[in-house]
């Protein structure tokens, strides 16, 4: 969790494929301790070949069962299946449109510094999580409510929410 936290939580990631593999690993842990999703991570990306939403778009239903009889991820089906629809979703979307470039729109296209005194003063949700899912609904994508989207913001550094004394809170 501290390799986590040092090396990649809240840094600005622009990759459009690593911004899926967070949106995948977000979704997952809807309901679930992102410590439970970070342990089964590795078993995530060799069950989802290596998040690549081309290949994740093309699972059938002998595909589903194999993943709902593997033991190194959350086997839910309704998770399971919205990943393979997002991944559809996304690969549709960014025909026409960089995901990283809508994605970080939201944010005037740098990260929202929050200024966080301590953990209890990070919010669940904000007002630009909230637009972000609605607007990710209306493209068709699942399991995006706004508090998955606002711990995708802040994994993804979209939201800088590092608290006073961490070394990365913001100067």
């Amino acid at each position: 969790m501290n390799d986590y936290h040092d090396k990649e939580w809240g840094r600005p990631l622009y990759d459009d494929f690593k911004l899926f593999e967070f949106m995948i690993l977000e979704s997952m842990q809807a309901g679930l301790s992102w410590l439970t999703i970070l342990r089964k991570r590795e078993g995530y990306r060799e069950a989802f070949d290596n998040f690549d939403p081309n290949k994740i778009a093309t699972y059938d239903e002998r595909k589903i069962e194999e993943l709902m009889l593997n033991d190194k991820i959350i086997r839910n089906r309704l998770k399971i299946l919205a990943v393979i629809h997002n991944a559809k979703t996304y690969l549709e979307f960014t025909k026409k449109e960089s995901f990283s470039k809508f994605l970080w729109s939201y944010v005037d296209n740098k990260p929202v510094i929050g200024y966080r005194q301590g953990v209890e003063d990070i919010p669940a949700t904000t007002a630009i999580s909230d637009k972000l899912s609605k607007d990710l609904k209306k493209i068709g994508f699942k399991f995006v409510g706004s508090t998955t989207i606002y711990a995708f913001m802040q994994a993804t550094g979209m939201v800088n929410d590092h608290v006073k004394g961490c070394y990365l809170y913001p100067e």
